[in-house]
């Protein structure tokens, strides 16, 4: 007689497998992103940050005529922009990077819902 959890076994194993499958895809894919670099600048490029694909800030560039003694605000801004703008298309291509990851393991219904904001089923 087979008992009732032994009937869902191979669909528990198929689940573990692709589990598996995905979290070294994502691995490989987060190691890819720390390699990568995105740019961006502010202030008609007087200012530049550059952040690895994990949205880590990894190097910033001012322009001497940037660094204004008696502007340090106008200059802080300018630091602040570049930063976000860099840290937000970081974050977007980590996203093209690892949801087809999730997808290839999972199927698009779920990473459509992913996409949408909408975290639901």
């Amino acid at each position: 007689m087979t008992s009732p959890l032994g009937a869902h076994r191979p669909d528990m194993q198929q689940f573990l497998q692709q589990a598996q499958a995905m979290q070294r895809n994502m691995l490989s894919a987060q190691q890819e992103l720390t390699t990568l670099r995105v740019q961006a600048t502010s202030g008609n490029g007087a200012v530049r940050a550059t952040v690895d694909g994990c949205a880590q800030l990894q190097k910033l560039d001012i322009a001497p005529e940037a660094a204004d003694p008696y502007d340090t605000e106008g200059l802080a801004e300018l630091v602040l922009a570049a930063i976000r703008e860099a840290t937000q298309s970081a974050q977007e291509l980590a996203q093209q990077k690892l949801l087809p990851t999730i997808a290839h393991t999972f199927g698009e219904s779920i990473t459509a819902n992913l996409r949408d904001g909408r975290g639901g089923y």
